[in-house]
């Protein structure tokens, strides 16, 4: 069973603004995160640990103007904390090994799909694509992908 951690060598690979999403619960701004129109297959890892969080079968185009997600591929690995900042009531979602800050979840998700929408920064993940991910450790996962047309 992998292990995953919050990795001192990944946060100190990261990017000024990867830094400042996932260390600092910080928000990229909308309609700019590198995945956001990604559409291969795959899944979505935490950058800092690694650990898998969400599969490109279950993103969809929510108009946000973040990848969104309608459930995580591995619940445990996503830990949801109430958020009181900016004068609101949301819920953050942080990873639960990595601790790293991910985004938030609404419950005005597609309802044929559990009604959940995690919005998510793109600089928390890193994709890793279908064709990669059992030489990378995610074989386990591969039934949660779709096919590749």
């Amino acid at each position: 069973m992998t292990r995953y951690t919050k990795d001192p060598d990944a946060i100190a690979r990261l990017s000024p603004e990867e830094f400042y999403v996932t260390q600092e619960s910080g928000t990229e701004r909308p309609g700019t995160g590198k995945l956001l129109n990604n559409k291969d297959p795959g899944i979505y890892v935490d950058i800092v640990s690694g650990e898998p969080l969400f599969a490109s079968a279950d993103k969809y185009e929510s108009g946000c103007g973040w990848p969104s997600f309608t459930k995580a591929i591995v619940p445990a690995n996503v830990t949801e904390i109430e958020d009181r900042t900016l004068g609101m009531i949301r819920v953050e979602v942080r990873s639960a090994h990595g601790d790293s800050h991910l985004g938030h979840v609404f419950p005005d998700g597609p309802r044929d799909r559990g009604g959940m929408r995690y919005c998510i920064n793109s600089a928390s993940l890193r994709f890793v694509h279908r064709d990669d991910m059992e030489a990378e450790g995610y074989a386990d996962y591969l039934d949660q992908v779709e096919d590749i047309a």
